[in-house]
């Protein structure tokens, strides 16, 4: 109440070189007063801010028309307005947006019916912790423009500034990525979000054998593009269109088996591509400001089966956790889907579903987490209609690990759920 006076009679001191101009404001306070005193009394102040500060706004544009003449004015405005002003408060103004908007979309139920499904052996995983703000992420090569890390409430991300383009640090930068292999990350849509990046899936030659563009200008463009080079070395694109209006992380997954393509965004599947050229590396690239996290990338998935007959039990890396804590993420369905078609195709099947960390942390932490990890997937597949006599809830912790704990690579493959058959 005190702030909407004080402007008011600001403006009138500004805008005094005219009598008409300050009577048209003093009846402006009176009214803004009148309605501030209204709304307060129904506890909704801030919805009078909202179109009092913007009444105020295009007041105070009228009274420094007045002071500086109207072309001066404009002039300056225009000014403002130019993109290469703008451009350099992009990054600050960018996250401190971001930092005080809503955190993750709350997951739809249509997750249920999401049928991507991770890779068996992660390759590379990226989850940003204990990296220092402001530095260059360490697991990513810069191949032009700027990155850094970042933070969104409080959580490291990857900050990419406009004209930026970064791959994955791998011991054979140019030649990784298998016949069957996943990727996934998130992004991140804020109520500026402008200009598109891509995904660029790339030959040991240098050239793009595909890529999967995203327009995240959240009022305008909301398409997935993609274009592709066959295996003949046709060259074709298609588009889909997809939902920007959430703000918040949202989630692309990318799956390749062989020369099918498939690209899903959240909960949708928004392209399934059935002739594209082999790729041997890829890298992100940005137009403009734009931030990424939990980036992972596997090879391709075994049929669960196969895997459980062969070795007694399936390990699975598709089925994930809020950091921390055991609520599970919404990408994880497509995982657990499969696991309860293959139980209710199976009847007989009983298993111990096995939760395990990586070493970092607490040991007796770490325990509790794999517990409370295990039983959430338990409830999960009881939820869906398998009986919870054919389920055992077991916490491994840290104690059996599959690799060494002491590289990036190894921690990614100890932090795993095992079904193994009873």
């Amino acid at each position: 109440m005190k702030r909407v006076v004080l402007i008011l009679v600001a403006l009138l001191l500004v805008a005094g070189t005219t009598d008409v101009q300050a009577q048209w404001l003093k009846k402006l306070g009176q009214k803004a007063i009148d309605r501030a005193e209204e709304r307060a009394k129904k506890k909704v102040e801030d919805k009078v801010d909202k179109a009092v500060d913007k009444t105020v706004d295009d007041a105070f544009e009228g009274a420094e028309d007045a002071v500086k003449g109207k072309d001066d004015a404009a002039e300056e405005r225009k000014e403002k307005d130019k993109p290469e002003t703008q451009a350099k408060e992009v990054k600050e103004e960018t996250v401190a947006k971001t930092t005080a908007e809503a955190p993750v979309p709350t997951a739809d139920i249509s997750w249920n019916k999401f049928d991507f499904v991770a890779g068996d052996e992660v390759m590379f995983e990226d989850n940003l912790v204990g990296e220092a703000n402001g530095e260059f992420p360490s697991q990513w090569d810069l191949l032009g423009g700027n990155a850094e890390i970042s933070k969104i409430n409080g959580e490291n991300v990857i900050y990419m500034d406009k004209q930026t383009t970064i791959a994955p640090l791998m011991k054979n930068p140019k030649n990784y990525l298998p016949e069957s292999y996943t990727i996934e990350f998130d992004f991140y849509i804020s109520k500026d979000s402008k200009g598109w990046w891509k995904i660029e899936l790339m030959g040991e030659d240098g050239y793009r054998k595909s890529n999967i563009e995203l327009y995240s200008q959240a009022d305008a463009r909301r398409t997935i593009e993609g274009s592709w080079e066959t295996i003949n070395r046709d060259s074709r694109s298609s588009s889909s269109q997809v939902d920007l209006s959430a703000i918040g992380w949202h989630r692309v997954s990318i799956s390749f088996n062989k020369r099918a393509l498939k690209v899903y965004f959240d909960q949708v599947r928004a392209m399934n591509i059935p002739n594209v050229a082999q790729a041997g590396w890829f890298r992100f690239f940005s137009t403009d400001s734009h931030f990424l996290r939990n980036i992972r990338m596997a090879k391709g998935a075994v049929p669960l089966y196969d895997r459980m007959m062969s070795d007694g039990k399936f390990i699975t890396y598709g089925i994930t956790f809020d950091v921390g804590k055991s609520t599970i993420k919404p990408e994880s369905m497509g995982e657990i889907n499969r696991i309860v078609l293959l139980m209710n195709e199976n009847p007989e099947l009983k298993f111990s579903v096995e939760g395990h960390t990586d070493s970092t942390g607490n040991a007796t932490s770490n325990q509790a987490l794999s517990e409370a990890r295990s039983k959430a997937i338990v409830d999960k597949l009881t939820e869906l209609g398998i009986s919870a006599g054919r389920l055992a809830a077991v916490g491994k912790g840290q104690t059996t690990p599959l690799a060494d704990n002491g590289t990036d690579e190894g921690r990614a493959k100890n932090r795993r759920v095992e079904f193994v058959k009873q």
